[in-house]
């Protein structure tokens, strides 16, 4: 059945294709959430189905304040089982042995802070709920709103994105429709909101994703060091 449903997402509404992932694989799923405005919508289907679904939070250190007070904020609103997930060493120690790695080396900054925290965490569960859209970025224009994927360990995980055909103008919609509060540095222009020294305004004429990483590179690696199987 799980490849059956693999083959015919791409037919399904978002709200519809959770109802059918949830049936077909009860108890063992989790969604990430950076908390920025697509993933507060998949949140909120999500949460409506599974109240305490655990939530995944990349509590890397670096975050804008703005964001940490938004992720506590809607978590008391909302009840949300939130699981901060922390790096194997903390800022402090990070910059003492390393210096300041999101600048000297990105990818490797990512990696402790993001990869490798989220990737261990996965190992408990067997669906993977993101909120990624086509639209965010080269990147992610062929995503698939099924994907099989196999962590490092080799276990096998379904990846979820039931937002993948979402335009921003649906975000913004069921934002307001539900009149879900969204963190406010979006009113500053800011499309895709990460880590703060790592995050800038988008470039013009560029995509959501254009001011991450001074645009040197537009994934910080959870999305594409799983293998993909389908």
């Amino acid at each position: 059945m799980k490849t059956k449903l693999i083959e015919i997402a791409e037919n399904y509404t978002a709200e519809l294709l959770m109802d059918a992932v949830l049936e077909q694989n009860p108890g063992r799923a989790c969604i990430t959430c950076s908390f920025q405005a697509e993933d507060m919508v998949l949140l909120d289907f999500v949460r409506r189905r599974v109240a305490d679904i655990p939530v995944l939070f990349l509590d890397t250190g670096y975050h804008f304040s703005e964001t940490y007070a938004y992720r506590d904020r809607m978590a008391a609103a909302w009840n949300l089982n939130l699981i901060n997930l922390l790096p194997a060493i903390s800022v402090t120690e990070q910059e003492r042995s390393f210096g300041r790695l999101f600048t000297l080396d990105s990818t490797r900054c990512c990696q402790i802070r993001k990869v490798e925290p989220l990737m261990s965490t996965l190992e408990n569960f067997d669906v993977w709920f993101t909120g990624l859209r086509r639209e965010q970025s080269s990147t992610r224009a062929h995503l698939k709103k099924i994907e099989q994927h196999q962590l490092p360990s080799g276990k096998q995980i379904l990846k979820v994105s039931p937002l993948a055909d979402w335009k921003w103008s649906n975000v913004l919609h069921y934002t307001e429709e539900q009149r879900i509060e969204r963190i406010p540095l979006y009113e500053q222009g800011y499309l895709s909101i990460g880590c703060e020294p790592c995050t800038s305004l988008p470039a013009t004429g560029g995509d959501a994703r254009s001011g991450r990483w001074a645009g040197k590179k537009l994934e910080c690696g959870i999305h594409t060091f799983t293998g993909r199987n389908g």
